[in-house]
């Protein structure tokens, strides 16, 4: 019998991404086109890297600073 093992997906939808880190669809957005989160479009969807998108709360997280107020 073959053991089934969960995968962590690394790329997700924006719906994903902003219930893993509470952001917004727009200030997402916002840090894929500053160059912040990496993303990639396939045909008409975007995904967001998701060890990028964990990467970059941790920074925040470690005192990096807050843009959502600017």
């Amino acid at each position: 019998m073959l053991e089934e093992r969960l995968v962590e997906p690394e790329w997700i939808d924006y719906p994903t991404a902003e219930r893993y880190c509470g952001l917004s669809h727009v200030s997402l957005w916002r840090r894929v086109k500053s160059g912040e989160l990496k993303a990639a479009r396939i045909g008409r969807s975007v995904r967001l890297h998701l060890p990028t998108l964990k990467a970059f709360m941790e920074e925040r997280a470690a005192g990096g600073g807050d843009e959502e107020t600017k």
